[in-house]
């Protein structure tokens, strides 16, 4: 009796890595995104306009600041995946 799992080779260690890393880089950029949101929201409803009076205008400004943070942060990481995979390319 032969088994079919014994014959298949393991899989590559560095493909499992990879994916984890990719995880993490994911769940990164989703959370930075939650929380530069949040933290501009939070800078300008609670610390501006509840002392100065000013409703929407600090909590619109900041939040599209928090926003626009997110995707700051969203862009550089995108960028420097692309520069890892670039050498990978040109090997072949």
């Amino acid at each position: 009796m032969t088994d079919n799992a014994e014959k298949q080779p393991p899989p590559e260690k560095g493909s499992r890595g990879e994916f984890v890393r990719f995880l993490g880089v994911a769940s990164t950029v989703g959370i930075n995104f939650v929380v530069c949101t949040f933290v501009g929201f939070a800078i300008g409803y609670w610390l501006l306009d509840s002392y100065l009076n000013t409703f929407p205008w600090f909590t619109f400004i900041f939040l599209v600041l928090g926003i626009a943070a997110a995707f700051r942060y969203l862009f550089r990481i995108a960028a420097k995946a692309g520069k890892e995979e670039e050498p990978e390319e040109t090997k072949k």
